[in-house]
């Protein structure tokens, strides 16, 4: 009986690992370190050993094991095919058939894109538990996405379902996104992002705050937001304008039964949900009004959950 199953997460600087029962039960987690060197040709070898070492380790057999599920920072075609992994340092990449290859042949294995992963991990086991649709937005260094739409991620004809980071939501911006464009979500309310906004803010008058006399995070703004700075809240008001504008148009096209908020950003907590709402409520489509919005509940543990929930069946 096929009990089992591994979670796998490759980032640029480590792998993180789970061995799950079907159930979504975390037995194992560990890490290993992200081998990017000659091209990262050695990254899929170090996780098959970690694999086998683990099946070892637990005297677990391939009839006990439903698959390995593997989120990777790409675009992922066919749950089986890597386009390209720039922090991996791989191009096109039959993931799935090389992984299967190096676990001896008998465990499927299955490939998501990590943002994507983290969504349906956030929705198998997280702030999404119990739902069957939902939009996550990751808001770190940049604004990752995910869609689910009947327990399904939505990856598109190219694999770039879900980049809701790139969405235009500024088009008077001057600044060019990592993308490329102009005006991305991910330049407007990603962490990064939000300290753009606080030092422009700042820049633009002299009105006093406590922001003034401390370096700016975005951790440092909401602080200052929920000790009701003046600028602080000005500044949370656009940011938060920005992302509640632009999930009420995604969430147009996705009616889901949830959105969740991950990410450090989320960090801020409940403010940071109710500053969102209201833009969200103000735009979002008469019977999209009422979707709830809600935290991320599985931090950096998002990756392997999802990973391993794509090998799980419904």
């Amino acid at each position: 009986m096929k009990q089992y199953c591994f979670g796998i997460d490759i980032g640029g600087t480590t792998v993180k690992c789970g061995l799950f029962t079907t159930d979504g039960e975390v037995l194992d987690k560990w890490e290993i370190v992200t081998d990017t060197s000659e091209g990262g040709k050695g990254i899929l070898p170090d996780v098959a050993r970690a694999i086998l070492n683990k099946m070892e380790e637990r005297k677990l057999n391939s009839e006990q094991i439903a698959g390995v599920g593997v989120g990777v920072p790409g675009p992922v075609l066919k749950e089986r095919e890597v386009a390209v992994a720039v922090n991996l340092h791989w191009g096109y990449t039959m993931l799935a058939d090389d992984l299967e290859g190096l676990l001896g042949g008998g465990i499927p294995v299955k490939v998501g894109n990590d943002a994507n992963v983290a969504a349906l991990g956030e929705m198998w086991k997280g702030g999404g538990e119990g739902y069957r649709s939902l939009i996550m937005a990751t808001l770190g260094t940049g604004v990752g996405g995910g869609i689910i739409v009947d327990g399904k991620i939505v990856t598109g004809a190219h694999g770039a379902g879900g980049e809701i980071g790139h969405a235009c939501v500024e088009p008077e911006e001057t600044e060019r996104c990592n993308c490329g464009n102009r005006g991305c979500l991910e330049q407007m309310a990603s962490a990064t992002g939000l300290v753009r906004l606080a030092k422009r803010i700042l820049d633009a008058d002299q009105e006093p705050s406590s922001l003034r006399t401390e370096e700016i995070s975005a951790k440092s703004v909401f602080d200052a937001y929920k000790a009701g700075d003046l600028v602080a809240a000005r500044i949370v008001d656009k940011f938060a304008s920005y992302l509640g504008n632009a999930l009420a148009i995604f969430s147009c096209v996705v009616d889901p039964d949830v959105i969740v908020l991950g990410g450090g950003v989320s960090k801020a907590g409940q403010p940071l949900i109710e500053a969102v709402e209201k833009y969200f409520r103000r735009d979002a489509f008469t019977t999209c009004k009422e979707t709830p919005i809600v935290l991320a509940k599985l931090g950096n543990d998002a990756g392997i959950y999802g990973a391993a929930k794509l090998v799980v069946e419904e």
